[in-house]
């Protein structure tokens, strides 16, 4: 039974990752390589996902801004290089969330406090998540690491609670978070995004606990839906801690 009324621990808290979860990313990207191919070329453009893929490897995250300052070797005095500079900071997320992406939001906050548990960089990230119009949907309730999964203590002391759920669209990922956390986790693996099939045909231990086709499916999930068998709440849901 999930309960502790003693210092009114929210029930259950839901994370959501963004990108291929609540905005088509990959569409972001594409859009990226046909901009970077319009204003300097094809060569260019592939030594920018070449440098792209260098620091990915290195850094653990997608690094666009970062990238583009090493791209920017040689290029000092291409005026298209600040164009693409503002193209990146002002490009519209708000146009990229899936369908009933915002919705859903809400309805996971009508079932208990959400919060957006993100990798990434600290700067165009978090840019990100504001231009897309998550941050003000989500009360400023981001936590945005290098990898998410490595930070499941600092996650649970930010936002303590009986039970979470996480939303993802990676399934390794979402089998990595639930070996720590084990029961007290329940995944939800999104099949969008290009981590939507496993060509490889790698196994996923443990598989998630649920599969959906879109974002959207989750608005019509009920609390008992993300809760293991036999589960039985009794406490309200409490807002999320401040700071």
């Amino acid at each position: 039974m999930l309960t502790d009324t003693r210092n009114a621990t929210p029930a259950v808290v839901f994370l959501c990752d963004v990108d291929n979860t609540l905005l088509d990313n990959d569409r972001f990207r594409d859009e990226l390589g046909d901009e970077l191919q319009h204003r300097f070329g094809t060569a260019a453009r592939e030594r920018y996902w070449h440098i792209y893929d260098q620091r990915r490897e290195t850094l653990g995250y997608a690094d666009y801004l970062g990238t583009l300052e090493c791209f920017r070797a040689g290029l000092d005095n291409d005026p298209q290089l600040l164009g693409m500079s503002g193209w990146l900071l002002d490009y519209p997320f708000a146009q990229r969330l899936y369908p009933q992406a915002l919705e859903t939001v809400a309805h996971l906050q009508s079932l208990g406090p959400t919060a957006i548990l993100s990798d990434g960089d600290i700067v165009f990230q978090p840019r990100k998540i504001h231009r897309a119009g998550l941050w003000e949907a989500l009360g400023g309730e981001v936590l945005v690491y290098v990898h998410k999964e490595r930070m499941l203590v600092g996650v649970q002391q930010r936002y303590p609670a009986a039970h979470y759920v996480m939303v993802d669209d990676k399934p390794h990922l979402l089998a990595r978070m639930k070996q720590h956390m084990g029961e007290r986790l329940t995944t939800v693996f999104v099949r969008q995004g290009h981590y939507a099939e496993n060509p490889g045909g790698e196994a996923i231990d443990p598989v998630p606990d649920m599969t959906i086709a879109c974002i959207g499916d989750l608005r019509r999930r009920k609390l008992g839906d993300f809760l293991p068998a036999g589960t039985v709440i009794n406490l309200p849901s409490a807002s999320l801690p401040s700071g």
